[in-house]
């Protein structure tokens, strides 16, 4: 079965040589492990959207989640989905919210439920 995560999280350094480092150890572990994705990165924020398997999305989050470049993980959607809308390994998007209309995910719905916080404060994010 197919799923897709939807995380955001604080990145300190997000200097070209930082993005380009996260983009390439990304690209390598998705093609291996048959995961495609999109990431939007805006004022220290990062929103990432990948599909996979489940298996190998948890392997995936349990990476984030040990990544000193990443604080403040948060999930804002773990769900089983019919296809793919991610064609590439990754893929880097300029706007958060252009990537939430994407994977048709509208801010008010998961605002409220996942995080708590206003449609503003996340298409800000």
């Amino acid at each position: 079965m197919l799923y897709r995560v939807i995380f955001a999280s604080d990145v300190a350094d997000l200097s070209a040589v930082s993005i380009a480092q996260i983009l390439g150890a990304s690209v390598a572990n998705n093609r291996r492990d048959d995961v495609t994705g999109c990431m939007a990165i805006r004022d220290g924020r990062v929103v990432q959207v990948v599909e996979g398997s489940r298996l190998d999305l948890d392997r995936l989050m349990d990476r984030v989640r040990a990544d000193r470049r990443h604080s403040g993980l948060r999930v804002l959607s773990d769900a089983p989905v019919v296809g793919r809308r991610m064609n590439h390994p990754l893929t880097l998007c300029g706007d958060p919210a252009e990537l939430l209309e994407l994977v048709e995910v509208s801010p008010p719905s998961w605002t409220a439920a996942r995080t708590g916080a206003s449609a503003s404060q996340l298409q800000d994010a």
